[in-house]
């Protein structure tokens, strides 16, 4: 049974990582790997996960969310183990609350598994 999300995001596939990220890193952050969002991009860094959404109908004004490794406490991995899977859900306990990311059938779920684990452990 899980808890009511904060917030939902889907990965749709795994992408090259945005030359702009390089704006938002701070001094020996790398940007290690980002997916395709439905509006804009997610990118795992060596010291957090930005999600970057685009609002509005021109998609100009961008929200950026900066989740800290060090702020999740748990996180789960689910999905039916076959070729047919559409779609994979990951939960994350953070100090700030539970967030929900849906992944799509073009992202690798233990690739997926592995970043979160190697920032996390």
């Amino acid at each position: 049974m899980s808890a009511q999300a904060i917030l939902a995001w889907t990965f749709i596939s795994e992408c090259p990582i945005p030359d702009d990220v390089k704006d938002l890193l701070v001094d020996g952050e790398e940007a290690i790997a980002a997916y395709k969002t439905i509006r804009d991009s997610a990118i795992f860094t060596t010291k957090r996960l930005i999600v970057r959404d685009a609002q509005g109908l021109t998609g100009k004004k961008v929200e950026i969310y900066s989740l800290p490794y060090s702020s999740i406490n748990m996180w789960s991995t689910e999905n039916a183990g076959s070729f047919f899977d559409v779609n994979s859900e990951v939960e994350l306990w953070t100090k700030a609350g539970h967030i929900k990311v849906n992944l799509k059938k073009g992202v690798d779920i233990r690739k997926f598994d592995r970043l979160i684990a190697n920032a996390i452990l």
